[in-house]
């Protein structure tokens, strides 16, 4: 699994993700396998992704086939995202066996974004959310939440250091995360704090 983290403070975003792959009982890190970011770049934005393996290099391929998509508001990301499921459905051979208690099918994939306009979250099912300060998802996201909340309000910590302190606590206390960290940052003017 992984742990993913996307931080708002100031005038900066910075999105943050684990370099740990498992399968089972089987972990496989950033020193055997050499495609280990879980971000990718779309546009002037950062998608990182949680979830099976396989959607990341599908999810690249949908934003890779040169078509422009607008990752800047909750609304422009669920259209989107319902785009990308039609595309795993179609092209990836997307498995939906979904829970009965789901209202729509599952894509399988959460992810975080972080562009110009914040921080948004999408989950399985394409509910988005636009986050103020912080979020985390994947099997670490307990960790990361509860040390980017500890240390948030702390003027000396932007952004980038309070990702990396997300995933790095993930990685000290669960055992799907590990280390190194990926961070990547974007700056969007100075804006107010929640």
């Amino acid at each position: 699994m992984t742990t993913i983290c996307a931080v708002r403070k100031l005038d900066r975003v910075a999105i943050a993700c684990d370099t740990c792959t498992t399968y089972g009982a089987s972990i496989e890190t950033a020193k055997y396998v050499a495609n280990h970011s879980k971000i990718i770049s779309v546009g002037d934005a950062y998608v990182a992704l949680s979830g099976p393996t396989g959607g990341k290099l599908a999810v690249s391929q949908f934003f890779g086939t040169g078509d422009t998509y607008d990752l800047s508001s909750a609304d422009s990301i669920y259209d989107t995202w319902l785009e990308l499921h039609r595309f795993l459905k179609d092209h990836c051979f997307l498995n939906q066996q979904d829970n009965d208690d789901d209202a729509f099918e599952s894509s399988s994939i959460e992810a975080l974004i972080v562009s110009p306009s914040g921080i948004f979250g999408v989950s399985r099912q394409r509910a988005v959310q636009e986050f103020t300060r912080f979020y985390a998802y994947g099997r670490g996201n307990e960790y990361a939440m509860g040390a980017m909340d500890a240390c948030y309000d702390d003027p000396v910590i932007h952004a980038e250091a309070l990702a990396r302190l997300g995933v790095t606590a993930a990685a000290e206390f669960n055992d799907s995360t590990a280390l190194p960290v990926i961070v990547h940052v974007i700056d969007i003017g100075r804006v107010a704090e929640p």
